[in-house]
């Protein structure tokens, strides 16, 4: 098959399941790994899709709509919101980002516990409703209609009002050298204010987020106190970030 046949059946496969993944690619174009890695990444140069660990995602100029995101990965975010519940502790102040990870997060509380949130997030807000011994500060600002959240000047101002306990929050994408990056600006301006004005820093992350990078930058990666993914802590590419003083979860 030549080069150009095959990078058409990847842009063709993305569309189909929105994503790819390099040992199913290797099958079905009879190739190695490393051939279908190379063509990613040359998919990905010219903006036809995102390359990810493990194969390619599909390619945006707009940021996909949260309800859009609430449906992908949703046993991954399940397994990250568990494991956030040994670090929430009554009586704290959280600051919480806007963001299908962390509302699965916000979800998996125990409906009697004890907390202050503040949170831009308008589903986060919906959620804690229900829960009677949680005081909610909701941060106002310029409505973000895709991800259902406050943004701008006035939301980063509001947020350096507050010195939390621990700042939850989700990445877009994390690498060691490149640090947390971000696809919006505006938002990767308002998660290095979370991080600047809280104590302890708490990053949820799909495995799939992880060795990648995106336009703008919020943080080096070791401005972060505990990772969690939904893989084992043992997984060997991780050993990279427990080295640079970076719980792994």
């Amino acid at each position: 098959m030549l080069k150009a046949e095959r990078l058409q059946k990847i842009v063709e496969q993305i569309a189909k399941d929105n994503k790819v993944v390099l040992d199913d690619l290797s099958q079905l174009l009879n190739v190695s790994t490393d051939t279908v890695r190379r063509d990613i990444k040359e998919l990905s140069d010219k903006g036809l899709l995102k390359a990810v660990r493990g194969g390619a995602i599909i390619g945006s100029p707009v940021h996909p709509h949260f309800k859009e995101r609430q449906h992908i990965d949703t046993h991954h975010k399940k397994a990250i919101a568990q494991k956030v519940l040994e670090f929430i502790k009554p009586g704290q102040v959280i600051l919480v980002g806007a963001g299908t990870t962390t509302t699965a997060a916000i979800y998996a509380l125990p409906k009697d516990i004890t907390l202050t949130v503040v949170t831009n997030s308008f589903p986060i807000v919906s959620i804690l409703e229900d829960y009677p011994n949680v005081d909610v500060f909701f941060i106002g600002g310029q409505l973000n209609k895709h991800g259902f959240s406050t943004g701008g000047y006035e939301t980063i101002e509001a947020i350096r009002n507050f010195r939390a306990d621990i700042c939850l929050f989700g990445i877009c994408s994390i690498d060691l050298k490149l640090g947390i990056t971000g696809a919006d600006h505006e938002e990767s301006l308002l998660d290095r204010a979370m991080i600047e004005t809280s104590k302890y820093i708490i990053a949820l992350s799909t495995y799939d987020k992880i060795g990648v990078s995106d336009p703008y930058y919020v943080c080096a990666a070791n401005a972060i106190d505990a990772l969690i993914t939904e893989k084992d802590p043992s997984t060997a590419d991780l050993d990279g970030f427990k080295h640079a003083g970076i719980l792994i979860k």
